[in-house]
């Protein structure tokens, strides 16, 4: 009986006083519709600019690096066992960038249940003959049906089909930018020169962009036996090993793993971009400071809108008070109000917010340098939408609760005998 005599007071209060009410609703409405916007147009586009980084990017990579040898001969000679040795000039071991037995490493690791796939590739240097000119560049020779699986290769070819790298014999798919500064066409045939002096002519059958034009202004992709061709290599000649996992996050441990396992080089993806995943914290954890501000500075405007009606209501809380309601009562009777109006505003504003963002979602945003995106990023992360629901109430509770403390002790006596 006294909840609902507590809801019909606080219904009342709102009303007496409707537009403040309105306009500390109004303050939550906004806080939590430009949160929820902000939030999901900001990991919206972290999203895209990681996906321009990870989803290319193999979750481990095993090669083989050219590197000097640990232990030098000096520092194993018996008269030298107990010496601090300083050897200076050390050259690169006599290696080549291979993978031996690469088949066993790939069986193994498709038996590996921590393993989604795995894709063979090979690096190769490269000058693009353009006339007298001879232009930088990276031959990547992959195992198209694999790298499509796994790193959505289909998806960055602007121009032509990916699968006639398999098909055509001697094709080469070249990246947007070297396509531009050779003047080349679909259909046209360009001369490729090796490291080793070789020259072998290949033929275009698409453009590929990844949205990063330093990138796109050297690299290129091949079939693995255009590639292995080109380097005068036997068919089972590999320089790199791609790997995604199930679970990306456990990539370190993993490498480690690998590396000790096979015996060669691993490189997991976090290390790799460390740079990149911190800039998109940095930019994640701006989004929600700024969002967290707007309901704090929202939860000021209900907590001067509450402590006004308190000084204005000083009558009607010492007449409740002399009648019976305990300070507790009066408690319930405030908080009651600010949480009506963060419910209420804040339901609005998680509407509005996804409102927002569908409206973002939909405005074109059409760049050369990003050809597969059309509109502005947006995640609809149901996340998000749960820490404004729940900030919103407790900003209001805690904007409710201090004046409502206030109001609960306040004598009703010399309230009354003042009047």
């Amino acid at each position: 009986m006294k909840f609902k005599l507590i809801k019909d007071i606080s219904i009342a209060l709102l009303l007496a006083r409707w537009r403040q009410t309105l306009i500390a609703a109004i303050g939550v409405t906004f806080g939590i519709t430009m949160f929820i916007a902000l939030l999901s147009f900001m990991t919206g586009l972290n999203d895209l600019l990681d996906g321009l980084i990870l989803n290319r990017t193999p979750h481990i990579r095993l090669y083989n690096e050219i590197q000097p040898t640990k232990s030098q001969p000096t520092s194993l000679h018996p008269d030298f066992l107990s010496s601090y040795n300083f050897i200076s000039s050390v050259k690169p071991k006599n290696d080549k960038l291979e993978l031996y037995n690469n088949a066993s490493i790939i069986k193994t690791l498709l038996s590996d249940p921590r393993v989604s796939g795995v894709a063979s590739k090979i690096t190769a240097q490269v000058f693009y003959n353009v006339g007298t000119i001879d232009l930088t560049g990276v031959i990547n020779g992959i195992d198209v049906v694999n790298e499509n699986k796994l790193f959505a290769f289909e998806q960055y070819v602007v121009a032509g089909n990916y699968m006639d790298l398999e098909l055509i014999p001697n094709s080469i798919l070249l990246g947007k930018g070297a396509a531009e500064k050779m003047l080349a066409n679909i259909g046209d045939v360009i001369q490729v020169t090796t490291t080793k002096g070789e020259r072998i002519p290949l033929k275009v059958v698409g453009f590929f962009q990844s949205g990063l034009q330093e990138i796109d202004k050297v690299q290129s992709y091949a079939s693995i036996s255009t590639t292995q061709k080109l380097l005068s290599e036997s068919n089972n000649y590999i320089t790199d090993i791609q790997i995604k996992l199930y679970d990306m996050n456990n990539a370190p441990t993993i490498a480690k793993e690998f590396q000790e396992i096979f015996e060669v080089e691993a490189i997991d993806i976090q290390t790799a971009n460390s740079q990149f995943e911190t800039g998109s914290s940095v930019r994640s954890l701006i989004s929600y400071a700024v969002g967290i501000t707007l309901l704090i500075v929202a939860g000021f405007g209900i907590y001067n809108i509450l402590n006004m009606m308190i000084y204005e209501k000083m009558d009607s809380i010492a007449i409740l008070k002399a009648t019976g309601f305990s300070g507790k009562d009066v408690n319930h009777v405030f908080i009651t109000i600010a949480l009506s109006i963060g419910i209420f505003g804040g339901a609005l504003g998680l509407l509005f917010g996804f409102g927002l963002s569908a409206f973002i979602d939909q405005i074109p945003f059409n760049t050369e340098a990003l050809p597969t995106i059309e509109t502005y990023p947006i995640n609809y992360n149901p996340k998000f939408y749960f820490i404004g629901g729940v900030f919103s109430i407790i900003t209001t509770y805690f904007a409710g609760y201090f004046p409502s403390r206030k109001a609960s002790k306040i004598d009703p006596v010399i309230i009354i005998r003042g009047k």
